[in-house]
């Protein structure tokens, strides 16, 4: 496949299930298995998400997911962002969600983002179409997604036993700004100033 074929665009309502997929691989299995609880099973969590990407308010919603199309217009990968200062309205969904699917609440979770920043949330490459330049391509446009909005910062997480990904952020102009925690996990929170030049 030849990253000059991919288009990057929107995703739709009718994807969830795919889309849904791709988040849960971006987030790990180990973390989602987290989030719902040893009750239940990553088929649980499936379920959960792709009723959230289906929606037009939850920071997983098809509005907030670009992905990446190949000449077929099949997913080949996706990136999840939004404004930082919409978390809290946004996160309501998924906290409302686990309480109903889980019994678990999660309104306690510490703030991976805040006003001023498109956050990605989640980046996920299909394993076929990986080491293409496909993920450079679709921060690249969440980039000029945080322009657009007159956001002056495009932000993230990534896991501190997470190498490879720190790497290929570095390469496209983030830097560490601090650290989090997220999901159970250590992170790394980076950032990239976003220019209007």
């Amino acid at each position: 496949m030849d990253n000059d074929n991919i288009i990057i665009r929107l995703a739709r309502p009718d994807e969830a299930e795919h889309v849904a997929k791709l988040i849960m691989t971006a987030m790990t299995e180990e973390c989602c298995l987290w989030f719902c609880g040893k009750d239940h099973d990553i088929g649980d969590f499936h379920k959960v998400m792709t009723e959230l990407v289906k929606q037009e308010d939850s920071q997983y919603s098809f509005l907030n997911t670009l992905c990446a199309v190949d000449s077929h217009d099949n997913i080949v990968g996706i990136l999840t962002s939004y404004d930082g200062g919409r978390l809290h309205e946004f996160r309501q969904r998924f906290i409302e969600a686990a309480k109903m699917a889980w019994g678990i609440d999660h309104s306690n979770i510490p703030d991976e983002t805040g006003p001023g920043e498109l956050y990605l949330d989640s980046l996920a490459v299909e394993p076929s179409s990986r080491g293409k330049g496909i993920a450079s391509k679709l921060i690249e446009a969440s980039v000029d997604k945080a322009r657009k909005m007159g956001l002056p910062f495009t932000g993230l997480l990534v896991d501190t036993s997470n190498p490879r990904a720190e790497a290929l952020y570095t390469r496209l102009g983030f830097r560490v700004e601090g650290t989090n925690q997220w999901g159970g996990h250590p992170m790394r929170h980076m950032v990239k100033l976003t220019s209007n030049r």
